[in-house]
């Protein structure tokens, strides 16, 4: 493990740290003002370098406000802490918002001290091996089973070059399904060719797919290869198929039966040497229903079937999927990356997503520019996700069996609304009339039942209350480090 770097000109501050660091077995490195650690910034290796900077922000020769906006310039994914004096704590402040990961103030306790260094060494940890999966990750991201679906589907036609149609809700990451069938199949070496056919006007949808010759209409000074054409050797991603024109339809059918088109104002056919994909966002079998999609080309499309699932059916999804686009967009943008919290990320896991993975990388893009911080915190996320938080469980709700866990916003009223909306300090009677009526629904449960309600809401609202720090919320709770920790795993509240 890389070492943490320790810098201050009090050597006992350096000392208390470095022996409490080595009893949690976490290997340190000092220095006594800022020059030092840039001058071993510069020399030191991948693995000699720092996993954590924790800095003073009064030392001569140079400030620790400096130092930060130094190394945050060459190693901008890296953790520092700031140690300050409380008549320093504006300063701090301002540090924090720039980009420091925390702030302790002296005299500090040395647990807490410790604590807030092993939370910054995990969540370092945890964004090195983040940002090793998505500079290694392939084209599409995703841990959710009915994801791993989709993943097997197209190892499993890797060598095929049969048709495949892709249904799923708009958003949901169609085309890069059929990117990623294009790019694993023998025509990976040819063009992949995608064409949206509900975003062209149906007078000019015909040309843009078959090609026109010179002089087929006003306007067409010269002939024009369509896409079918630009497409030879490879793939043809028709998105939106569902919409396609009722007598273009026809025109697509014939290439799919016997892979020849004319251009339009064409005599001669042209052969196509062309893979098709579709993908729909509609039932298409409801489309031949009501005889608005032609039954054969249906058919002749829907030789092989994936599903994208939406993204409110992997929810376990949206942290890769959120760090993975802050880390896109800061790139677009020139910026440094934000961290997002675990609070924040429970919040996001609440929302629908009514736009899908498409309306997650816009949040994320979104937080990149407006959240003021460098760790997005619930409270910086978009209107629409915290007007989209679960309601409060109303005294009439349905119970929630108890082998499910409670879905519940971090961000919640400081009174345990196991019994529905009641007035803080009176919550004992909401709770007396939901347990009367469990009791008297026959339920054998109960006491498991509200117990697990109360405990869930009891420790999110504490969590909320510490922006996700799970030590000081089992400090404000009065309980053990552990118990919390254990009560979360048994609760379903990671």
């Amino acid at each position: 493990m890389k070492p943490i770097w320790i810098v201050d000109d009090d050597q006992s501050i350096r000392f208390v740290l470095e022996k409490a660091l080595l009893r949690e077995e976490l290997p340190t490195r000092s220095f006594t003002n800022a020059r030092e650690v840039l001058a071993a910034l510069e020399t030191a290796s991948e693995e000699q370098g720092p996993q954590i900077l924790v800095s003073d922000i009064r030392m001569p020769g140079g400030s620790g406000l400096d130092l930060l906006n130094k190394v945050k310039e060459k190693h901008p994914g890296l953790p520092v802490i700031i140690m300050t004096a409380f008549s320093d704590l504006d300063s701090a402040v301002s540090a924090f918002q720039g980009g420091a990961f925390e702030y302790l103030p002296k005299p500090f306790d040395l647990p807490k001290a410790i604590e807030l260094i092993r939370r910054a060494v995990e969540e370092s940890q945890r964004e090195e091996v983040a940002e090793e999966r998505m500079n290694g990750a392939p084209e599409m991201l995703g841990q959710a089973p009915a994801m791993q679906d989709v993943f097997r589907a197209i190892g499993r036609l890797s060598q095929s070059m049969v048709t495949v149609m892709i249904t799923g809700e708009s958003g949901s990451g169609k085309e890069l399904v059929a990117r990623a069938l294009h790019k694993h199949s023998p025509r990976a070496n040819g063009p992949f060719v995608a064409i949206n056919t509900a975003a062209i006007p149906k007078d000019l949808l015909e040309s843009e797919l078959f090609g026109h010759e010179r002089g087929a209409f006003t306007g067409a000074q010269t002939m024009r290869r369509g896409r079918f054409e630009q497409a030879e050797g490879g793939t043809l991603f028709l998105d939106e198929i569902g919409d396609m024109p009722f007598d273009l339809q026809t025109r697509l059918l014939r290439v799919l039966s016997d892979g020849h088109f004319y251009r339009v104002g064409g005599h001669n056919a042209v052969k196509a040497n062309v893979r098709v994909i579709a993908a729909t966002h509609q039932d298409l079998e409801q489309r031949v229903k009501e005889g608005v999609f032609r039954e054969d080309l249906f058919h002749r499309l829907n030789v092989i079937r994936l599903r994208l699932p939406a993204l409110r059916e992997r929810r376990e999804d949206i942290p890769m999927l959120a760090r993975h686009f802050l880390q896109q967009s800061a790139k677009q943008l020139g910026v440094e990356p934000k961290r997002i919290s675990e609070a924040a990320l429970v919040r996001l896991g609440t929302f629908a997503f009514p736009g899908n993975v498409r309306q997650l990388e816009n949040i994320c893009h979104w937080l990149t520019v407006m959240a003021p911080a460098q760790l997005i915190e619930p409270k910086d996320l978009p209107p629409e996700v915290m007007a989209g938080a679960p309601e409060a469980v109303t005294a009439r709700a349905p119970v929630e069996s108890a082998a499910r866990p409670v879905e519940a916003s971090p961000v919640t009223a400081p009174v345990p609304a196991v019994a529905g909306a009641v007035e803080p300090g009176n919550w004992e009677a909401g709770l007396e009339a939901e347990a009367m009526e469990l009791l008297a629904s026959g339920r054998h449960d109960v006491w498991d039942t509200l117990n697990k309600r109360f405990e869930s809401r009891l420790i999110l609202t504490a969590l909320a209350n510490t922006r996700g720090r799970r030590i000081e919320a089992a400090q404000k709770l009065g309980i053990g480090r552990n118990t919390i920790t254990r009560k979360i795993q048994e609760l379903g509240l990671e």
